[in-house]
């Protein structure tokens, strides 16, 4: 349809996608190559036993989802029994209508762009929300004590466009919609502006019957190109020479050189559209599987190129045997837009084999040098160099996701490189939620930095983080010198970091009877917890709140003593009107269990001001003040101090 309520899916599931092993681990992490788009769903149905019911999309990367109208509920996670959901690693979405709530769960990262959400929960790592309505406020880190979860929210979109798609009319006949360039926008648009292009002027390749000769003689005679689904295996590479044409591929088409050539060529010229496409490496030395311009064109704000759901990978599939290339994409021109780019090196193949010592070698992810290139969810993987080598200025990325590859040993880390390289010659750029992770699964590595660019830019990556997956090994720093390592704990289980605008640094860290908030132990450990936190084992502080339920895990020791409510007190009779008083200045309300008064220091048990609740530190009240007793440095509450006694006097316990 030209728009999503065109198609009615009516069925309790709908459309739906589950993970591939019900299980928590892998769970949806190996669940890609699908997508959803275009349509609206009524489903009704509830996944996860959680009373949320609606549609089902448990998935990871290379599994976008694209203009949909969602009645009920989106679950992107799935939930089979036990303590904890499926691990899943997405993901992306784009004009998305959710009139119920966007439950991301256990997505460990995830980018939606362009949207409109009812309501937002959850997720794990890194939530990146761009022109989404609904979106929560960012925070950088995630915060256990107030359910707050890592997000970061962009206002605006600065230019994007929405992926071209088909549609048939009541006469059965065809057209291409290629929806315009959007500049500043918010929130979903299902009926956007696009130019209609009639099939007389789109050629439909088949893989069984055209070649890289046939699909390049209706390019070269200025047609847009619709790929249908199958394996095309090219002896050269396809050339996009004229402006505003069009590659589309359907069913996932997959692209693959035979000769060691690019697949695909983009020359110097504006508003090309290469979408829908799995481009994998050949058994030939390649130079790059997709390079878009020679370096030699600026491009044109008004009207840039852009690609949609392209992915590439290098090894997965028994054929070809030894995929390599040294580079996946390489944009050369400037005013380029990636919207859901996943560029892998495959760390498994098909049948479950392992890569190992540096086999299906590909050096780096992606190169760009062209100045004014911007990327909507960019993630690479695994490479054997710098994952991300941007060169160019002006440049500009909302989200990012990267894994360091599992096989190398420490000559990995000595050659200094990073998941994310800003050029030495670059003035400006702009990153917002950049994180890379790291697993050295076969020996011991060390690696001084995550991301590195020039200094004076530094402070533009909007809450960079790293994350220990597993294995061995070492990331010393976020960002250049800054940030805290990431490495085991020692005690299982993922450790994420996140730098904070302020160089805060934020780690994320897995007590007879007590009163709520009281500092505690763990149990069957010797860290400490306080009230409502978690401990590194999931589970909820033993001090916590009875209704605290942001931890993975129930309490499995309970030492918060309940005092019986005592019987209300009958109301005395109602007594006269007073006068009214003169304005005075209110003092605050004393709490009822007769605290002392006088000052305090950084970090002391204190009440929160006019209630009988307790912080201490770095802690938020349930006003969203921040504790009078917390660092001035702390700035991660909803509100100011109301109260301050590390240097004035207040209720102290």
């Amino acid at each position: 349809g030209a728009k999503p309520t065109d198609v009615i899916f009516t069925s309790s599931k709908g459309v739906y996608c589950q993970e591939a092993s019900f299980s928590v681990s892998p769970g949806a992490l190996d669940t890609f190559w699908r997508s959803a788009e275009n349509f609206q769903t009524n489903a009704d149905y509830s996944w996860n036993g959680d009373g949320s019911y609606g549609m089902l999309w448990a998935a990871s990367q290379a599994s976008p989802m694209r203009s949909i109208a969602v009645s009920n509920d989106l679950t992107l996670y799935q939930y089979t029994g036990g303590n904890s959901a499926g691990y899943a690693s997405g993901g992306f979405m784009s004009n998305m209508l959710v009139n119920g709530t966007v439950k991301f769960g256990s997505q460990q990262q995830f980018l939606s762009r362009s949207s409109t959400f009812a309501n937002v929960e959850d997720g794990v790592w890194n939530m990146v929300f761009v022109g989404a309505e609904g979106a929560p406020g960012s925070h950088c880190g995630a915060d256990n004590k107030l359910c707050i979860h890592p997000y970061v929210t962009v206002d605006e979109t600065t230019a994007a466009a929405e992926k071209p798609f088909i549609v048939i009319d009541d006469q059965g006949l065809y057209s291409l919609r290629v929806p315009l360039v959007k500049f500043q926008g918010r929130g979903h648009i299902f009926e956007p502006s696009a130019r209609i292009v009639g099939f007389e002027s789109v050629y439909v390749a088949s893989a069984d019957v055209d070649t890289a000769d046939s699909i390049n003689a209706k390019l070269a005679d200025g047609l847009d190109v619709v790929l249908a689904p199958g394996i095309y295996n090219l002896s050269s590479p396809l050339q996009i020479t004229a402006a505003n044409q069009v590659l589309l591929g359907l069913g996932l088409a997959t692209l693959s050189p035979t000769h060691g050539t690019a697949v695909i060529q983009v020359a110097n010229v504006p508003g090309v559209r290469v979408a829908g496409l799995l481009i994998q490496a050949g058994s030939e030395p390649t130079e790059a599987l997709l390079e878009w311009g020679d370096g030699e064109y600026a491009g044109d704000a008004s009207n840039p190129g852009s690609l949609h759901d392209v992915f590439m990978r290098v090894g997965g599939p028994t054929v070809p045997m030894n995929a390599q290339t040294k580079i996946m994409l390489r944009i050369n021109s400037g005013n380029v837009i990636g919207d859901n780019i996943w560029l892998w090196r495959a760390d498994h193949v098909e049948g479950g084999g392992l890569t190992t010592d540096g086999n299906l070698p590909c050096d780096i992810a992606t190169v760009v040098n062209g100045d004014d290139v911007t990327m909507y969810g960019l993630a690479a993987e695994h490479t054997l160099q710098d994952i991300v080598q941007w060169n160019g200025d002006r440049g500009a990325t909302f989200f990012f996701q990267a894994e360091f590859p599992y096989d190398v040993t420490q000559a990995y880390g000595d050659s200094g490189y990073v998941g994310y390289r800003v050029g030495s010659n670059a003035t400006a750029h702009s990153a917002f939620g950049v994180g890379v992770y790291h697993f050295f699964r076969d020996y011991e590595v060390t690696v001084e930095s995550a991301i590195s660019t020039p200094s004076a830019i530094a402070s533009n990556f909007s809450a960079p983080l790293s994350v220990f997956l597993n294995g061995k090994g070492v990331v010393k720093h976020i960002v250049n010198d800054q940030g805290a390592s990431t490495q085991s704990s020692g005690s299982g289980g993922a450790v994420p970091a996140w730098l904070c605008s302020s160089l805060e640094e934020v780690v994320s860290v897995g007590n007879g009877t007590c009163a709520v908030g009281s500092p505690v132990f763990c149990p069957g450990s010797s860290a400490q917890c306080a009230g409502n936190e978690c401990c590194s084992d999931g589970s909820t502080c033993p001090s916590a709140q009875e209704d605290f339920q942001c931890c993975p895990l129930p309490k499995t020791e309970d030492c918060v003593v309940v005092v019986p409510t005592p019987p209300p007190t009958p109301a005395p009779p109602t007594p006269p009107p007073a006068p009214t008083p003169l304005p005075t200045t209110a003092s605050p309300t004393p709490p009822t269990s007769a605290p002392t008064m006088g000052p305090c220091l950084v970090g002391d048990s204190v009440y929160c001001p006019g209630t009988t609740a307790m912080c201490a530190g770095d802690q938020c009240c349930p006003d969203g003040s921040t504790c009078p007793s917390a660092k001035d440095t702390f700035t991660q509450c909803a509100k100011p101090k109301t109260l301050d006694c590390t240097t004035a006097g207040a209720f102290v316990v």
